[in-house]
């Protein structure tokens, strides 16, 4: 498996495993407000006394979803963000150590750049 391949495979496992902690802890707060304000709901209004067991518990639900797909999507876009963050560092570098040595930074040449920058950080001294 090629390099980039690998490390796109961890970038998306890595990404996967905040998105999946910020969603479960935005579901657990989502959920608590949903109950919450479900109970004082209760309590409080008579209207939504009277309304069904099934009706508050589809509001809990949504409260509970809606808090999941929101913590784990801003996650997502944090990390996506930091990522993009990092990789524009890399490429600016490397476009500034090819233009000192003369060579028109390409993909191509920005490519072999990392890969030999790579190459000289795992070499042992």
């Amino acid at each position: 498996m090629s390099e980039p391949r690998s490390r796109q495979r961890q970038d998306v496992a890595e990404a996967y495993s905040i998105q999946t902690r910020s969603g479960i802890q935005g579901a657990l707060r989502g959920g608590s407000i949903g109950v919450g304000l479900t109970i004082i709901s209760h309590y409080t209004w008579p209207f939504f006394r009277r309304q069904t067991f099934q009706f508050k518990g589809f509001i809990v639900c949504t409260c509970t979803v809606f808090g999941l797909v929101i913590s784990a999507e801003r996650a997502l876009q944090e990390y996506e963000a930091l990522r993009r963050w990092e990789e524009n560092d890399i490429r600016k570098e490397a476009r500034l150590h090819l233009a000192q040595q003369g060579i028109i930074p390409t993909e191509t040449a920005i490519a072999k750049w990392r890969a030999n920058q790579e190459a000289d950080t795992e070499r042992p001294n």
